[in-house]
């Protein structure tokens, strides 16, 4: 897994969210379902910008969103807890 993060997403994972890389890798080794994309007009990237939940190795529940580019790379855009509306969405569609 090549996971990508900027300066600024790691301060910001680390201080707004109180979010580690390590809590980010755990949730993509533990993920059980599939991706979704974010389709909202605001958040669209080429490629486009993904999400999941999972939970990391301590039982925290974790969005992660990203962008995976054809080379493999895995650009971490945020992580932070979900709020019910989105594990709603995510259970749902998934």
């Amino acid at each position: 897994m090549n996971l990508y993060y900027s300066q600024g997403i790691i301060l910001k994972l680390l201080h707004k969210h109180h979010v580690s890389k390590i809590e980010v890798e755990e949730c993509f080794l533990n993920r059980n379902k599939g991706f979704l994309e974010d389709i909202r007009e605001q958040h669209k990237t080429i490629p486009p910008t993904q999400w999941f939940i999972a939970q990391t190795d301590n039982g925290r529940i974790l969005k992660v969103v990203f962008i995976q580019f054809d080379d493999g790379i895995i650009e971490i855009k945020t992580a932070y807890e979900p709020n019910k509306k989105e594990v709603t969405i995510y259970e749902k569609y998934a």
